[in-house]
């Protein structure tokens, strides 16, 4: 997943799989590094 506030790609440990407004499947997680939200969108 990426990081906007950090500017990396960062791996995760135990991403929530979640469903957005519009119906499309997400991946949700905190950044391990600074704690910002990240979302990888359209992952199954």
């Amino acid at each position: 997943m990426y990081c906007v506030k950090c500017r990396a790609k960062k791996e995760v440990d135990n991403p929530e799989k979640v469903t957005m407004k519009n119906g499309k499947p997400a991946l949700k997680s905190k950044c391990p590094d600074c704690g910002t939200g990240m979302y990888k969108i359209g992952s199954k």
